[in-house]
Order: structure tokens, then C-alpha cells, then sequence
């Protein structure tokens, strides 16, 4: 399997981790910029809540070996902004098979449990397609779930729908991503600039419209966080 490059592996720090700079007024669309985007890359997700996560971090960062002998690289990690406890982790993984066998390791179970992981982690892995790794000041986020009747038509639809708009409801796309096991799931990650408007656009009868008419065939799984830095 092709590996990700040292270059790509720095990109990818660059769009999973926010910069530290004084954010905008959150009704502030971002200055239009120019999108630098990863080539295609595998990665995997890990969710779970844990019983404390001002214990869980620390013990997490001192699992780094670990997760480096997995092919897993620039780890990247969110909290729940309503639930505290909720945690994600990302990573860019350089072998699928690798890191799918970790994902099913003692090793990783032991590490979970030492640092008060008080759930069965959710854990999955995307072919993401496209990743903005330039630099914003948001550190929140918006991930949507869903699967679709037919990812092209999904898309094409999504495509229509237009950055312009989404961006003039407090949303801006970061990354888009298919399951490696079923091909017609997919996720979305957005910045967000205004959570008001985000919020009012992810319960609007407009956008579940889209939805439906683009075939996504089942209740997305929609989650608010943000990205919280490791250095």
C-alpha cells in the first residue's frame, strides 16, 4: 500500500490542528483563500467518552509510541462542545491492515482502560478524498455521517448546494471522506464561522430536502466539537 509522504504527513497536521491566533467575531465569514488540498489518503477514527478528560489526555499523549508502531501519524484530537466527555481521535494511517489489526489489540485496549476510556470505543476507518490543510483560526467543528443511495448523485447534488451558501450559513468544508468498508458512507467536516447559523442550517426542512433528494438513505450522525491542541 502506498505510504503518505513526510510532506503530506506535515499538511496534515496544518488542517487537523487550529491555529492559536485570536479568532474572528463568529458572524465573520473567512477572507477567501486559496485551498491547498492533500491527495488522497486512509485514516482512522476513534470515538469514545472517558471518565475524566483532563486524566484521559496526558495518558493518551504517552501512548505515542504505540501509535506510531501502528503506521498511525499526526494524531489530531477533538472534544464534545455540549458533552465534555465525548473525545475523537484522527489519524492519518499509513497501512490499513496495521492499523485495523491495532484497532483490535490489546495494546490499544489496555492503553483505553489505563486512561479511563469509560465506553466501547467507536472505531472506523475513511478513504478521505479531500482535506483543506490551510491555516484558519476555527477550532470548532461539524461532522455529518450519512450513507447515500449513490455517492455520485450525492455529490453532484452537494456540488450544487455550493461552498457559497454553506459558507453563508456558518459552515465551510475541511474534508470529505468515504468508509474503506462501505463505499456509499460518507463523511463531511466543516469549519465552523457562525454557530447560530450552522446550527439553524443543520435543522432547516431546506437542507433535509437536499438530503433526501441527493439519497441519503437513513439519519445522518451529526457532531458538534472542537479540535483541542496537543503541542
Amino acid at each position: 500500500m502506498k505510504q503518505i509522504s513526510t510532506l503530506v504527513i506535515a499538511a496534515l497536521a496544518l488542517s487537523f490542528t487550529a491555529c492559536n491566533n485570536q479568532s474572528k467575531p463568529a458572524a465573520e465569514a473567512p477572507a477567501k483563500k486559496t485551498v491547498v488540498s492533500l491527495p488522497p489518503y486512509q485514516a482512522m477514527l476513534v470515538q469514545h467518552h472517558v471518565a475524566d478528560f483532563d486524566k484521559w489526555l496526558p495518558s493518551f499523549k504517552s501512548s505515542d509510541s504505540i501509535v506510531k508502531a501502528a503506521g498511525l501519524t499526526q494524531p489530531a484530537v477533538g472534544r464534545g462542545l455540549e458533552n465534555y466527555k465525548f473525545v475523537l481521535v484522527f489519524a492519518a494511517a499509513s497501512d490499513l491492515q496495521k492499523a485495523k489489526d491495532f484497532s483490535n489489540s490489546q495494546a490499544l485496549k489496555d492503553a483505553m482502560a489505563k486512561s479511563g476510556v469509560s465506553d466501547t470505543p467507536a472505531i472506523s476507518f475513511w478513504n478521505v478524498s479531500f482535506d483543506d490543510t490551510s491555516t484558519i483560526p476555527q477550532q470548532e467543528r461539524l461532522m455529518i455521517t450519512h450513507h447515500v443511495k449513490d455517492f455520485d448523485t450525492w455529490k453532484k447534488a452537494f456540488d450544487t448546494e455550493g461552498d457559497s451558501l454553506r459558507a453563508a450559513n456558518g459552515l465551510v468544508e475541511r474534508l470529505m471522506a468515504r468508509s474503506t468498508d462501505e463505499a456509499n458512507t460518507v463523511t463531511i467536516l466543516f469549519a465552523i464561522t457562525d454557530m447560530g447559523k450552522a446550527k439553524a442550517r443543520v435543522a432547516s426542512p431546506d437542507l433535509q430536502k437536499i438530503m433526501t433528494d441527493a439519497g441519503v438513505d437513513g439519519p445522518p450522525s451529526i457532531t458538534w466539537f472542537k479540535w483541542v491542541p496537543l503541542n
